[in-house]
């Protein structure tokens, strides 16, 4: 076991959250027992996940996507009720760690992402709040647009929405996980052949298709799974305790 504060103290320093100016408190969002021996890791802190972690007695929770966003109604009613008296109820602690996983040069989501499709690191863009949370690399070898979909596919388990925005091959890759299609014209001016984000909005396909750059929406859900994965089994050998991250099913 571990105390839930020095955990909670470690993963802020390691991740550095104080860098960040985020629409979500970073951190401990729920407080609980004073020790944690077992870890539950998670995309999303909904209701599934918090019910899991009562059947399998996890002492806290460890998530992307916590509560208390920017703009929403802070009153506990109805949903974020239930969720957190659920947590209370079993005294699990929750954490949550956005922009800051998101940017981690080692556990972070998008170092992770590139580690899974076997792309290095050349350079970072995309500030958001604090640090360049996108990442850019090179294939060891050219794909075509529809190559580089399968390729996608087979590596996230999630065909992915492909905007074709030019016809030569690709090479030099640009990603962000996550909500992360804004980011499009940065990507661009790189004069990067491809981006890969999760999401995709309307005006995504003509300015992909303007700005001579194929686009990739791989999925929120499916390219933000890896980050929560590294830093809870960093944990769990950090600290001697256990870690089990749960992949709830998520098509988004």
């Amino acid at each position: 076991m571990t105390q839930l504060q020095t955990l909670v103290s470690y993963t802020n320093n390691l991740l550095n959250i104080e860098q960040f100016k985020d629409y979500c408190p970073n951190g401990l969002q729920v407080q609980a027992e004073s020790e944690v021996k077992k870890l539950l890791g998670g995309v999303t802190a909904s209701r599934d996940l918090v019910e899991a972690a009562c059947d399998c007695q996890a002492n806290a929770i460890l998530v992307h996507h916590g509560y208390f966003w920017k703009g929403e109604n802070p009153a506990l009613t109805g949903m974020k009720y239930e969720r957190i008296s659920r947590l209370i109820q079993a005294d699990i602690a929750l954490l949550g760690y956005h922009l800051p996983l998101d940017a981690h040069p080692v556990y972070g989501n998008n170092a992770q992402l590139g580690k899974l499709l076997g792309i290095e690191i050349d350079g970072w863009f995309a500030n958001a709040s604090g640090a360049d949370i996108a990442c850019y690399g090179q294939l060891e070898q050219p794909l075509s647009c529809t190559d580089f979909a399968t390729f996608l596919h087979n590596k996230l388990g999630r065909a992915p929405l492909s905007i074709q925005g030019h016809e030569r091959e690709i090479r030099r890759i640009g990603w962000c996980s996550g909500a992360a299609q804004g980011y499009l014209e940065e990507a661009a001016a790189l004069n990067l052949d491809a981006y890969v984000s999760g999401e995709v909005s309307e005006h995504t396909y003509h300015a992909a298709r303007e700005l001579g750059i194929n686009y990739f929406a791989a999925g929120h859900h499916a390219t933000e799974r890896h980050g929560v994965m590294a830093l809870g089994s960093h944990l769990a050998d950090h600290f001697n305790i256990e870690f089990e991250f749960l992949d709830l099913q998520n098509p988004v």
